[in-house]
């Protein structure tokens, strides 16, 4: 994974920035790096003389030689995430660092030059130095620490269920899955009050025999969730007690790619699960949104390897990634991503891409499910025309092969019953058997196949491994089919001296069938090619009777297949997703934090030199603090260096020191992080800013503003609240350093 952008701003900026500083923090912090300093001066020429001295290779060296782990993770953060407001880091850093730490390193590294602020548009943004920028750009470049993981080890194979639930984005174990839905279209399957008309209605589950056929047929199957989520998809709607199929939406859904199906299934399964949480009423979101969530699917899969596990931080992590890459705060505990109508929090999503099948727990770190398809592992190839992709197992039924073409699969689906769907350990995750009963055909029969096209088909997939038997008796039922015939379409009625209608060049070429004389079938579809039609033969008055007016309205066909293997993909939710995206870059493998024995040998040579040198008690704890620091970059710093003691801390009986150091931060509005002793003996500790130092009844009263837990873009509802606690009762009072930049 690589930064979003260019790491680094010129250095005109970062000389800007520095030079901007008032007056009292600009001369601190050349203070800092050259000691007293000499007039005349000018601030022009100052920021010369820090250019050139961090330009030394052995500065550089020296530089270098600090960086540690937690410099490394804050650097290539702040490159990764381009440029962020302090804010944006603590968040990042959210489960792994405090607010706290993050504030302590930001300003060390600000000390150290390895970082400053620049104002833009109002905000305080965090950039590298330019200057350093040959020895910062290897660790900027290297996102490794902040994206942890680990090899997958060998072990045990994945359990039946995380498997096959794995694999229903696949081409043999979703097609039974149809065929099993489409046999019960006509059936009693819901248990519906009020009736399910769409993704939006409300209704209170499956029945009982239903969910027991389908755990027959598919163990490793949650059939709630199935059915709920291809509710979701709009692939099948609720009628009544039935579920009907949404022919042209199945179409478009059985063009697109195995990575893509994976990609919806998994957005099915997070609208079902957090819309109909704890509530009857599903949860209807509009097609752009679904799309949406798939392509969120979609790039995340993209960032997985198979050959990886990863903690949840680092999941957390390429969430905050896709956030920000769509515009959004980055904050994926309950940012809005995308647009400002949808929102994709961490925590469901993740729980979502668990009970799709495309992510397994294991222990205290997730991996990709066997069978899912991720970033590292491509769909499964589908053979179109190329070998045996079913075999024959008796005259009527037969096993598919994995790697059968999905539009293939879900054509036998329309005419074909599910016989069993064993859990196995292909990747695909289930064995399908299929079967051709009479019912079965007659729903092929109703969707305009053919006993020729089905037979063609079967030849095809098979490698012309049919026994006779199956196609006399598929013509025979074709027979039979045609003796009795209910039909869906438009009727045309034409009074006799009319009929001449029915035989113009513009009506006939849209007839589908003559009924009687005088009755004739259109599709539904044709209803206004039907009407300009007549009028252009000279009709000006068409009678179109309402529905209701004929009587109870009859059940949709489904009409999922129009013939066999011709699909319409004319259905707007589907379709490829975000195939121009980018996916970011592996992490560098360069960049690594130099060994520490490095670093502490250049600390104690600065040691050394501090010891030979004739300094008050003060003046040494001072020096010796900066070089811990890593602020010391060559002897001539401790030479030279200009020393202002700041009292920082106060502790137990120094009430002097709290009293000072209280009044300083309630004047600058300074964090102040502080304990006392609770009542039963444990330490009390809170972070906030200093608002007043009171006094009561010859007490000082120090308070304090505890700013809210919870971010509000997150969801956190918690308000800001004040506390007040008396000096003497503070066991340890330390004011926390703020940046010289502003805050």
């Amino acid at each position: 994974m690589k930064p979003r952008s260019s790491s680094f701003r010129s250095v005109e900026d970062w000389k800007s920035a520095l030079m901007t500083l008032p007056d009292n923090g600009f001369f601190e912090l050349l203070r800092s790096v050259f000691g007293n300093i000499k007039t005349p001066f000018s601030k022009q020429r100052l920021m010369d003389d820090l250019f050139k001295l961090l330009s030394r290779d052995d500065i550089r060296k020296t530089v270098a030689a600090y960086i540690d782990g937690q410099d490394h993770k804050v650097i290539a953060a702040i490159a990764f995430l381009g440029e962020p407001v302090p804010e944006e880091l603590e968040r990042f850093f959210t489960g792994e660092l405090a607010p706290s730490e993050i504030h302590a390193l930001l300003l060390n590294l600000e000390e150290r030059l390895i970082l400053y602020r620049f104002r833009h548009e109002g905000a305080l943004r965090l950039a590298l130095n330019p200057v350093l920028e040959s020895v910062l750009s290897p660790f900027a470049a290297n996102t490794g620490p902040l994206f942890p993981s680990f090899p997958v080890e060998g072990g045990d194979p994945p359990s039946p269920s995380a498997s096959c639930a794995a694999g229903f984005a696949g081409s043999g174990l979703q097609a039974a899955v149809f065929a099993f839905l489409y046999g019960y279209s006509e059936g009693e399957l819901l248990r519906a009050e009020p009736e399910l008309q769409s993704a939006g209605a409300a209704f209170h589950g499956l029945r009982k025999r239903f969910l027991d056929d389908g755990k027959k047929i598919f163990p490793a199957l949650d059939m709630e969730l199935v059915v709920r989520a291809l509710i979701h998809l709009e692939l099948f709607r609720g009628e009544g007690s039935s579920l009907v199929p949404c022919g042209e939406r199945i179409a478009s859904y059985s063009h697109l790619s195995a990575a893509e199906r994976q990609d919806y299934w998994a957005a099915g399964v997070y609208a079902y699960c957090n819309g109909a949480a704890g509530s009857e009423a599903a949860f209807a979101l509009p097609r752009h949104s679904l799309r949406k969530i798939a392509s969120a699917v979609h790039r995340f899969m993209g960032l997985l390897d198979s050959e990886k596990k990863y903690p949840e931080i680092t999941l957390r992590r390429f969430m905050e990634f896709l956030g920000k890459e769509d515009g959004g705060a980055g904050n994926v505990w309950g940012v809005r991503l995308f647009d400002d109508r949808i929102q994709i929090p961490f925590d469901p999503f993740l729980a979502a891409m668990e009970k799709a099948g495309l992510l397994e727990r294991e222990e205290h770190y997730w991996k990709v499910a066997s069978g899912a398809v991720s970033g590292s592992t491509p769909a499964p190839k589908e053979k179109d025309g190329e070998g045996a992709v079913i075999v024959m197992d008796t005259a009527f039924s037969f096993i598919l092969y994995p790697e059968i073409a999905f539009v293939d699969a879900m054509t036998l689906a329309a005419f074909c019953s599910v016989k069993a769907a064993a859990a196995g350990t292909h990747p695909e995750g289930a064995a399908v058997c299929f079967e051709l009963t009479c019912d079965s055909v007659v729903r092929g029969f109703d969707q305009g196949m053919a006993a020729a096209g089905m037979t063609e088909l079967l030849n095809r997939l098979s490698l012309n491994r049919l026994d006779e038997t199956l196609g006399w008796t598929l013509k025979d039922w074709e027979s039979r089919y045609a003796g009795v015939s209910l039909h869906h379409g438009i009727v045309l009625t034409l009074a006799e001296d009319r009929r001449y209608l029915a035989e113009t060049k513009q009506v006939a070429s849209l007839v589908r069938r003559n009924l009687a004389p005088g009755v004739y079938l259109f599709s539904a579809a044709d209803r206004a090619e039907v009407t300009r039609a007549l009028r252009k033969a000279g009709v000006d008055i068409i009678a179109q009777p309402p529905v209701e007016s004929l009587g109870p309205k009859p059940k949709a066909s489904g009409g999922w297949f129009a013939a066999a293997g011709q699909f319409r993909n004319s259905f707007s939710r589907f379709g490829p997703l975000a195939a121009a995206e980018k996916m970011p870059e592996p992490a560098s493998a360069a960049g690594e934090p130099p060994p520490q024995q490095e670093a502490a040998a250049i600390k104690q040579k600065f040691h050394r030199v501090l010891e030979k040198m004739r300094l008050t008690k003060a003046e040494q704890d001072e020096l010796e603090a900066r070089i811990e620091r890593r602020l010391i970059l060559n002897e001539a710093q401790l030479e030279e260096a200009s020393l202002r003691y700041e009292k920082l801390e106060a502790r137990g009986l120094d009430y002097a020191g709290k009293q000072a150091i209280a009044k300083q931060a309630a004047d600058s509005g300074a964090l102040l992080d502080v304990c006392w002793p609770g009542p039963g003996g444990e330490t009390k500790q809170i972070l906030g800013r200093a608002s007043a130092l009171e006094k009561k009844g010859g007490e000082s009263i120090l308070v304090i503003r505890i700013p809210p837990a919870g971010d509000a873009a997150a969801g956190g509802t918690e308000l800001e609240r004040t506390i007040r606690i008396p000096l003497g009762k503070i066991s340890l009072l330390r004011r926390i350093k703020q940046s010289i930049f502003g805050e």
